[in-house]
């Protein structure tokens, strides 16, 4: 394979379609090409080489002794860095994945917003084994349907891929109730990862997220929804059912468009200022979003933390 090709693949497995992913094999499989490809594409960019000691740096303080400053890590990222501490180095990650009946939406030739969720909680769960995390898992809908505790052993996040990989569509949506439960039950500080739709009552799930931040946790919300969700594309009457109560709603698209429209943007909106006064990261994806922008996101976070 010449190198233009090799290129040309590599770029390939780093945008992959997340509906092509979901075809490549077993849930380990999938979470390696999009860890590795993602790797791969910081390697080329202009932070070479600082994925890979990611876990072992953070960026220069004012007051830090001089003599701590990486110039290997200087000279490939134009940016200063320190050698951490093996202590400051790790830190509990929680991925808490929304399995309600509602998550089992997906339009035509997309992958429903279960099987995405679940997808991106296992690349997260991979890139944060490979930095050496402590990395829990935690499936709920109106309550707390699994939950695994943190660890960094290779053993762990095999557990975490299978309990990814058997998952089951859960019942009716209650976000704030489990996010209280699980606040109370996290002991020491680190990053909470939320994967849902949010269909709930925005306040309850704002105020349960802040529940995080309270016991000095940062939360990052992935804010997962269908394309046909976002734009609503239907043409004819039809006949609408909610997921999760069984209710139906007999509508004309071109009529109800633009209030379904605005009130998701309210939706949208809404969250995005509420989270973001609280302290927490928002982030929108709609399930054809290649997966890496997530993994950006996360990173971004934490470098923040640091």
């Amino acid at each position: 394979m010449t190198t233009e090709a090799a290129d040309r693949r590599s770029v390939e497995l780093r945008f992959l379609d997340p509906a092509i992913l979901a075809r490549l094999g077993s849930l380990d499989l999938k979470a390696r090409t999009v860890v590795e490809g993602f790797l791969s594409g910081l390697h080329r960019s202009p932070f070479k080489g600082f994925s890979v000691e990611f876990a072992e740096y953070r960026q220069y303080l004012p007051g830090d002794d001089l003599s701590t400053i990486d110039w290997k890590v200087y000279a490939r990222s134009d940016r200063y860095y320190v050698k951490k501490f093996e202590e400051e180095t790790n830190v509990d990650c929680h991925l808490l994945l929304d399995v309600s009946a509602s998550m089992g939406y997906a339009s035509p030739g997309v992958v429903t917003k279960l099987r995405y969720g679940s997808m991106l909680a296992a690349s997260l769960a991979y890139l944060m084994n490979r930095q050496r995390d402590r990395v829990a898992l935690t499936t709920f809908d109106e309550a707390i349907v699994a939950m695994l505790p943190p660890s960094a052993r290779a053993s762990h996040l095999r557990s975490i891929l299978v309990t990814l990989d058997r998952i089951a569509i859960g019942r009716r949506t209650d976000v704030s109730k489990p996010l209280h439960l699980m606040a109370d039950a996290i002991g020491k500080r680190g990053i909470v990862i939320l994967i849902s739709d949010l269909l709930d009552d925005p306040a309850q799930v704002v105020e349960g997220l802040r529940h995080f931040r309270f016991r000095g946790s940062d939360v990052i919300v992935f804010h997962l929804l269908d394309p046909a969700e976002r734009t609503f594309p239907f043409q004819r009457a039809a006949r609408f059912r909610d997921l999760e109560l069984g209710d139906e709603l007999m509508a004309v698209p071109s009529i109800v468009r633009q209030e379904y429209l605005d009130a998701l943007q309210r939706a949208i909106d809404g969250y995005r200022r509420e989270l973001g006064s609280a302290g927490i990261d928002y982030e929108l994806m709609d399930t054809s979003t290649p997966l890496e922008f997530a993994l950006m996101a996360y990173l971004a976070t934490r470098v923040k933390r640091r």
